[in-house]
């Protein structure tokens, strides 16, 4: 937790609490259906909490936003975000049902009001979000075909609206059609070893009417 605060000083108290439940709830549930391993868990701040709110270092997402979550699994980067950016919609989608049913406890252990899961296949979603996040479900031409038309007409914030892909290692060749991609370095907000290889990805997609 003390992960969390060094680089997020500005949390307030119900924040602070909410961070500090996330463990032992998924701790509690990880037990009954296992959606992170061992290891995972033991480092779950780092790996996971931190992880996912990298994105909330490369954008503050603003109330009302709305804000699509693909293949979530136990809920990363979703649950953090939303812990983050409570005035934000998050919607949570997964193929897999158990995983979700670890999501809905862990969401209601937590009191989130902003967060609404779906199983199902992302093709199959019909809505239009302001931002797509994940966590290096497929490779990103894959994902790109999976989310089209997805992408709100409006744009709200600084980044255009898009993408926003936590994904490591090289990532030349799996961008290289993406002229339009900015990469950010998770190097530049943590200290931490873990994320040296580490990036969020910024693909701006285009509203198709």
């Amino acid at each position: 937790m003390q992960l969390i605060l060094k680089y997020f000083p500005d949390l307030s108290e119900d924040q602070i609490q909410q961070f500090q439940k996330l463990e032992s709830l998924y701790q509690d549930w990880n037990l009954k259906i296992n959606v992170v391993s061992r290891k995972d868990i033991d480092e779950l701040y780092l790996r996971h909490v931190l992880h996912s709110l990298a994105i909330a270092k490369v954008i503050e997402f603003k109330a009302g936003s709305k804000v699509m979550d693909v293949g979530t699994g136990g809920g990363f980067p979703g649950i953090p975000l939303a812990i983050m950016f409570p005035e934000t919609q998050f919607h949570l989608v997964d193929s897999i049902a158990k995983k979700l049913k670890v999501v809905d406890e862990v969401v209601e252990g937590l009191g989130l009001t902003n967060v609404k899961t779906t199983h199902t296949r992302v093709e199959e979603i019909n809505d239009t979000y302001d931002f797509i996040v994940s966590r290096a479900v497929a490779a990103m031409p894959t994902f790109v075909h999976w989310v089209k038309g997805k992408i709100a007409k409006t744009q709200n914030h600084n980044l255009k609206n898009g993408i926003l892909y936590l994904k490591g290692g090289d990532l030349s060749e799996e961008l290289k059609d993406y002229r339009t991609a900015t990469l950010y370095d998770l190097t530049e907000f943590y200290s931490e070893p873990f994320f040296e290889t580490k990036k969020v990805v910024h693909l701006p997609m285009k509203f198709k009417g």
